[in-house]
């Protein structure tokens, strides 16, 4: 018989649902594990196959995890505010929240199509006024300790979407990652979030932290440690002081020039009368280029002097001071010593421009080229001299302390976290303008700032709530005065900075949070996303959960202790795409296959967090493995009522057909938990096809037995294909669904030892004969029954035996003339 999918998957689903198999006692925490996907936004009403596959395999881990008795939190949700939503309304006239909650709803019922354990008691979406509220109140907690703050800064511009990027937002190329348009730069007051205090601990606990390497690499990389000096130039002719920051305070006897960014604030004020033209035309020149342009390695150099002078502290030297692209504002103090001798970007700076060349650390003797980098004595360099670089560092920081020209510091490329949007569909940010009053963060009991409904959210180069005079004009909770309320609203990546906390009780209303919930339940146990969120979404949320931390809502350091990156699927090789046409869409596959087969394929492409590649007749070949599971328990009916089975068996006691299928059994039993456990979904699933193929011998074993092996393979394919699996359970008798109580067969670890190999003969490299003996027996004793045997015999008697090759317990290799 055909396996009915569309009848059972339906059966099931109703069933989990009336029965509410999947609601976890969240009072209950012992054995807890919360286990959590990232949150999908609903951008589209369909769930592509990214979706399926981080869902479906977690879900499976999940279900693992609960039939060996946990006690599993699996919720969902929909990061349901952000840009494309707002550019589809654009698009199409459809308001962000109508096409936003029909999304949600058809991705619901998907998830649900697709078997997901997930408690839909906890379900949330970040759009509504009950979610968006705390990220208000958030908002002013960071507000009130200093850590929101607003300031007028070069930011990056999106001229198609209209809207502030985040300098992770924009691609490597300098476009939006969003629509593929050039970055261009703009100065706007904005609102940020201090995460630069955070910057030391974020680097810290990194090694507390079971995540992939490169995702840590990567954020040790984004925050950027540096440890140097920070140095005090004085502008010569003035009371100016330019500071600097640098690395290597060694080589300050090697500064022959000075660079600032063109938009440092001392440019406009230095710049003599002879240069202000050609400055002026510079400064304008580099307002449409992206930060990733200005810092390019392979970038031909530009600058224009200032005709400013600045004094070396060490030799009292007075060098030019110039301005360049390539030195930022954000990075460091905005300027910078440039010491060509042992920087190949100033070398390159220096040479171009005719400047001067001195280097303050001897190269080796064979060192041709530029700028030297490495180790070395110092030269040129006064009470430096001779002083290898950690030592001359060391002394120059000293001398620089003691002269009160500067002192040893700690830097990091890390920004502070820009959340200002001129968007429409996000949270709006709670704070109000008042001539009187200044800035005013609104009353914690006047939120949530409701998102107005009724906006014309088409972009006309800032933010749509400001046409929206009904929300803008206010009162002033202070004084009372007319006032303005803030018409930008949050980055998404507020929203997203916190969820995890609120799944465990969507419906509170007396706080951000459940705390007694989330310091029983955070942080989470296992984690799983797209490596492509190893830095925003991830350094954001350890970064909150720390703030929330140190005002007392939980207790812990970090929010996802295991984090696990699942990857992608390609189809024909290449990333899938409409523009391709390989885009594979899964309601194809559901038809004709059902879920259960689907997401096994998906699982069984390859290992987990290397993804694979699409297979139209690869799913044929998990389909048919599914036919021939519920044809074998469809023959088996009630077997597991009426024969049951004890818990384990005496090998001796079984003849040869059940010694095989009881030992095969067991060894897929203990190797499918190792491979689950570690997210090897593919090789879970081929150790269950071995075993099937095993099952050609089981109507030689005794029902007992039968019941023995159909029992334990009806529960390791339900974490996998959990629609299959409740039916074969029940099919063979079973009551109560698999999860509704829970249960994992261990392993007869009696039955893992195998107590006897074939071991093959080859003669001159043939397989000349396979002999059965005890595993792990000595080669002499091996050698004896291998030249006892007739078959070998009658190949190398009365012949000279050259040489003779063992490998234990696999070949006997014998090479005669």
């Amino acid at each position: 018989m055909k396996y009915p999918f569309e009848e059972i998957e339906k059966k099931w689903q109703n069933y989990w649902e009336e029965k509410k198999v999947y609601k976890t006692n969240l009072l209950d925490s012992s054995n807890k594990l919360y286990c959590l996907v990232m949150l999908p936004y609903p951008s589209a009403a369909k769930m592509h196959i990214g979706h399926w596959y981080n869902y479906g395999p977690t879900d499976s881990w999940a279900r693992f995890k609960k039939l060996n008795g946990y006690n599993v939190f699996e919720p969902m949700g929909y990061d349901a505010f952000g840009l494309p939503a707002e550019n589809y309304a654009i698009k199409t006239g459809i308001h962000p929240q109508d096409s936003t909650l029909k999304n949600i709803a058809d991705i619901r019922e998907m998830l649900k199509r697709m078997g997901g354990m997930y408690d839909w008691d906890a379900e949330l979406m970040t759009c509504v006024p009950e979610y968006y509220k705390w990220n208000q109140w958030l908002f002013l907690q960071l507000y009130k300790r200093g850590l929101a703050y607003r300031k007028n800064a070069p930011v990056n511009w999106c001229p198609n979407d209209q809207t502030v990027l985040a300098r992770e937002q924009v691609l490597s190329d300098g476009t939006c990652e969003r629509c593929g348009t050039v970055v261009i730069q703009k100065n706007l007051t904005q609102w940020f979030f201090k995460i630069t205090d955070y910057a030391e601990e974020l680097l810290e606990y990194l090694d507390k932290i079971d995540w992939p390497e490169k995702t840590k690499v990567m954020q040790q990389n984004w925050i950027g440690k540096s440890i140097g000096a920070e140095v005090k130039f004085k502008v010569d002719g003035s009371d100016d002081v330019i500071y600097i920051f640098t690395t290597r305070p060694d080589t300050l006897f090697g500064a022959t020039y000075m660079v600032l960014a063109p938009e440092h604030p001392l440019v406009e004020k230095i710049t003599t009368d002879e240069h202000r033209k050609e400055v002026e035309e510079y400064v304008e020149s580099i307002k449409t280029m992206t930060e990733i342009d200005r810092t390019s390695t392979v970038k031909e150099k530009t600058g224009v002097p200032t005709g400013a002078f600045a004094v070396n502290p060490v030799n009292g030297k007075k060098i030019p001071i110039w301005i360049a692209d390539y030195v930022l504002m954000t990075y460091g103090t905005g300027a910078i010593m440039a010491v060509p001798g042992e920087d190949e970007r100033d070398w390159e700076f220096a040479v171009k421009f005719n400047l001067p060349i001195i280097r303050t650390v001897k190269p080796p003797e064979n060192f041709e080229g530029g700028a030297y980098t490495g180790d070395g004595p110092a030269i040129n360099s006064d009470f430096l001299d001779g002083l290898y670089v950690e030592d001359a560092k060391k002394k120059i920081i000293s001398w620089l302390e003691e002269k009160g020209i500067g002192k040893k510091t700690v830097n990091y490329r890390l920004r502070d976290w820009l959340i200002s949007r001129q968007r429409y569909w996000g949270t709006p940010i709670p704070i109000i303008y008042c001539e009187n009053c200044g800035e005013v963060p609104v009353p914690e009991d006047q939120l949530p700032v409701i998102l107005p409904y009724e906006v014309d959210f088409k972009p006309e180069g800032g933010s749509p709530l400001a046409s929206k005079e009904d929300f803008v004009n206010t009162t002033c909770p202070k004084c009372g005065a007319k006032a303005k309320r803030d018409v930008d609203t949050m980055d998404t990546f507020v929203d997203s900075s916190w969820y995890f906390l609120r799944y465990l009780n969507p419906n509170f209303n007396d706080g951000m949070f459940d705390v007694d919930l989330a310091n029983k339940w955070t942080p989470v146990d296992v984690y799983v996303g797209g490596a492509e969120h190893a830095v925003m979404h991830l350094l954001y949320a350890r970064f909150i959960y720390k703030f929330l931390r140190d005002i007392g809502l939980v207790k812990g350091d970090e929010p996802f202790l295991r984090l696990i990156h699942q990857g992608t699927i390609t189809n024909m090789g290449a990333k899938m795409s409409k523009s391709k046409g390989n885009v594979v869409d899964p309601n194809d596959f559901l038809v004709q296959y059902g879920s259960d087969v689907f997401r096994m394929y998906l699982m069984f492409m390859g290992p987990y967090e290397l993804g694979g590649d699409w297979s139209d007749q690869g799913i044929v070949g998990v389909d048919r493995f599914v036919q021939r599971i519920y044809s074998l328990f469809e023959q088996k009916k009630n077997i597991a009522a009426e024969n049951p089975a004890k818990e384990e068996y005496n090998l001796f006691s079984l003849n040869e057909a059940e010694k095989n299928i009881y030992r095969k059994v067991n060894q897929t039993l203990k190797k499918f938990e190792t491979e689950i456990e570690n997210f090897r979904f593919n090789t879970a699933v081929a150790a269950l096809m071995e075993l099937l193929n095993e099952f050609k011998n089981i109507d030689l074993c005794s029902k007992e037995i039968q019941t023995y092996a159909l029992e334990r393979f009806a529960l390791m394919i339900s974490p996998l294909a959990p629609h299959l699996g409740e039916e074969c359970w029940q099919l063979i008798g079973k009551e109560k669904s698999i999860f509704e109580n829970p249960q994992w067969f261990k392993a007869d670890e009696d039955a893992l030892t195998v107590e006897s190999v074939t071991l093959a003969i080859q003669i001159n490299g043939k397989l000349r004969a396979k002999l059965e003996m005890p595993v792990d027996l000595s080669e002499s004793e091996v050698k004896k029954i291998v030249f006892n045997d007739k078959k070998v015999k009658s190949y190398v008697d009365g012949k000279q035996i050259i040489k003779e090759i063992y490998v234990p317990n696999k070949i006997y290799n014998i090479v005669v003339k």
